[in-house]
């Protein structure tokens, strides 16, 4: 068998803007798990670029799975881009300069949301934005154009602005099974034994059960 090489840019040099994030991740409060790509489309943008307002001095972190799908355009907001919400205004003037540069709020003033989790197995589509702190379930799908405010469950697809579950990928059962084996910790090898079942569009607990 000859698997993909996790270990390189581009897997497919016929598809050159699909690239394996964790290869090209330079920021230390990045993380990103093995066979997750983004797709850069015609900018060629690198994803790092997707990821704004992530300062190291706030601490947040962003952590996305393994085999998770990025479609060009998604943008994960940082917990940088939060303003103080307690006082008469939101305006920075600490970053105006001058005089002003004393007004700095404290982390305390800042609704800091925390680190933001994404799943393994979690398809995000076209544009999608991710506001700081979110949690996204194993297996979930984000529609294009989706603004995700809130946490998203395993295996649940949400969609919208802001965004909403639509509907639940399988039973609980099923759902309970798969985060139960976690298919994609597997080695590349024994992943590919088990591609029938993990490609079969019928999908049934008895399956599930033989990953």
């Amino acid at each position: 068998m000859n698997e993909p090489n996790k270990n390189i840019l581009v897997p497919n040099p016929k598809a050159p803007n699909v690239t394996f994030i964790e290869n090209e991740i330079t920021r230390p409060n990045i993380s990103v798990g093995s066979f997750t790509y983004y797709d850069k489309g015609e900018s060629n943008s690198p994803f790092e670029n997707q990821v704004t307002h992530h300062y190291e001095f706030i601490g947040d972190r962003l952590v996305i799975g393994k085999f998770c799908a990025i479609a060009n355009g998604v943008e994960f907001i940082m917990n940088g881009a939060n303003h103080r919400l307690s006082s008469v205004t939101t305006y920075p003037f600490n970053l105006m300069g001058g005089s002003w540069s004393d007004a700095v709020p404290s982390f305390d003033d800042l609704p800091l949301k925390g680190d933001t989790i994404i799943g393994n197995d979690v398809w995000i589509g076209q544009n999608a934005v991710i506001l700081p702190g979110i949690k996204i379930g194993d297996g979930a799908i984000i529609a294009a154009n989706s603004v995700v405010t809130k946490d998203v469950e395993p295996y649940s697809i949400h969609g919208g602005n802001p965004s909403k579950k639509i509907r639940q990928r399988f039973s609980d059962d099923i759902i309970s099974t798969l985060l139960e084996v976690k298919w994609w910790d597997k080695e590349p090898k024994e992943i590919t034994k088990i591609l029938p079942i993990l490609t079969d569009k019928d999908v049934t607990l008895k399956k599930i059960k033989n990953i």
